[in-house]
């Protein structure tokens, strides 16, 4: 299981940051002045190495090393609520009815303009 996973929020570059982490540890075979006491990655931590290299795969894109964030599928209700709010869609209005906006709905039709992609069980939307 990653660090990423039951998060409400990331960001690509922060799992690239972990995949090249990942990626130190393992020793290189045709270097032969490596560390023979160097480890190889324990089964958990290639799981992890494998599931973040799959999502970068998955999700292919050139703007991964810019920055995609991720939002996990449990989040992005009130991912949609917050986005409202941090672009001042709802300030200039305020008031009724706008107090009275199905969120559920709100946040589907938001997704349409994601795509996902799963991480350890978890679906998580990206802008695409």
């Amino acid at each position: 299981m990653s660090d990423f996973s039951n998060q409400d929020m990331f960001d690509s570059r922060t799992v690239e940051d972990r995949i090249e982490e990942l990626e130190s540890l393992i020793p290189d075979p045709e270097d032969s002045e490596s560390d023979t006491d160097d480890e190889p990655l324990d089964p958990e931590e290639q799981e992890e190495y494998a599931a973040l290299v799959a999502l970068r795969d998955d999700v292919g894109s050139r703007e991964w090393p810019y920055g995609i964030t991720f939002i996990a599928d449990s989040y992005f209700e009130e991912y949609a609520q917050d986005f409202a709010d941090e672009t001042g869609i709802l300030s200039d209005v305020g008031g009724w009815p706008f107090t009275c906006i199905d969120w559920e709905q709100a946040a589907r039709e938001l997704q349409y303009d994601y795509s996902s992609v799963e991480l350890d069980g978890e679906t998580y939307w990206f802008l695409a």
